[in-house]
């Protein structure tokens, strides 16, 4: 879910893609596990139900993983996909929370498949998309055979993108949620996997998704803020570790506040105590000081179609014909945008 900062980013902070091309050569250290819930939401039958393959096994996710990571290559992008790992202690309450909504949106979908409310029932599966540790190591699997690289989080996706993009191994983290911002990520790219065109919720109406491009620094210079400030209005607004945030606080008043104190610690001497029910200066610490690791290798490799057929095809009753076009695109792309430019740094180095 992810803190909601959308009202609070001004139109001069965002930079928005016509074209993917424009982001060609670019390392983009992408949110996996928001990625995955963004293809088991999206790519859906009529009545919600998700791709299966004949065994009844979930399939959504891997087929927007397969396509959409190949039209990202395609475009030039070297995406790096970036895996949560242990959820930190703070998140506890929400996971749990999460768990409750989606086993409601279960039943609400089943009561309006009953009733033949077929947007309803769409709606209320795309709330109980549920990433299973047997999806989640499926799509590991997918990125081995297809060449493309991941890094295992210690913990949460988002924080290790950003710290990657900290060091430079990474030009942006690709999310839909802020929260990189708020771990320090210099660029964030926003609807990298979903850009095109999509149908709004309830609405007989289309609209074109492009990507943006958000550079923290700018967004506050704009604010006039530090980045713990811009942390700070977060945890007022709501953040995973405290979604629901203080009530009454929307991101107006949020920002108001912390530029008329100056800090939480000072805006949190005018709150009752029980506005929060997490300690809010343990999560601001969390923001700031993340887990992160150095243990990874960020490389790019041909793809095998041995091996992505044999998961693809054999395993998952993707059309041969299908995956076997797309192999093809994956491999021009990967000499075209990867290979040779890799070799090179390699004998400059060498």
């Amino acid at each position: 879910m992810g803190v909601n900062l959308k009202d609070l980013i001004p139109d001069e902070a965002r930079s928005t893609i016509d074209d993917l091309k424009s982001l060609r050569g670019r390392v983009i250290a992408i949110d996996a596990y928001n990625a995955l819930y963004q293809f088991l939401t999206a790519i859906r039958q009529p009545d919600g139900t998700p791709l299966m393959d004949r065994r009844g096994r979930i399939t959504s996710h891997l087929s927007g993983l397969f396509y959409r990571t190949i039209n990202l290559v395609e475009n030039g992008i070297k995406p790096v996909y970036v895996f949560d790992g242990q959820p930190p202690e703070i998140k506890l309450m929400e996971i749990e929370r999460r768990k409750k909504i989606k086993k409601e949106a279960v039943k609400k979908y089943e009561e309006a498949l009953a009733k033949g409310d077929l947007e309803a029932a769409k709606r209320y599966a795309q709330m109980s998309s549920k990433l299973t540790d047997e999806m989640v190591n499926d799509a590991k699997k997918l990125l081995d055979a297809m060449g493309i690289p991941w890094v295992q989080a210690p913990a949460e996706g988002e924080a290790q993108a950003a710290y990657m993009t900290a060091k430079g191994d990474s030009w942006a983290t690709g999310s839909q949620d802020y929260d990189s911002l708020l771990f320090g990520s210099p660029r964030l790219v926003r609807n990298l996997t979903i850009s095109g065109r999509r149908k709004l919720p309830r609405k007989d109406m289309y609209i074109e998704i492009k990507p943006e491009i958000i550079e923290l620094n700018k967004l506050l210079k704009i604010l006039g803020i530090t980045r713990e400030q811009l942390i700070d209005i977060a945890i007022l607004i709501g953040t995973d570790y405290n979604p629901d945030g203080v009530k009454g606080i929307g991101p107006k008043t949020a920002y108001r506040l912390i530029r008329s104190y100056g800090s939480l610690e000072k805006v949190l001497k005018t709150l009752p105590k029980t506005a929060f029910p997490i300690d809010p200066l343990k999560i601001k610490e969390y923001f700031l000081n993340p887990s992160k690791t150095d243990n990874y290798t960020i490389e790019w490799k041909e793809p095998s179609e041995e091996k992505v057929i044999e998961m693809l095809v054999e395993e998952h009753d993707f059309s041969i014909e299908r995956v076997k076009n797309a192999l093809e695109r994956l491999r021009r792309a990967y000499r075209e945008h990867i290979k040779g430019k890799q070799m090179g740094l390699e004998a400059w180095f060498g």
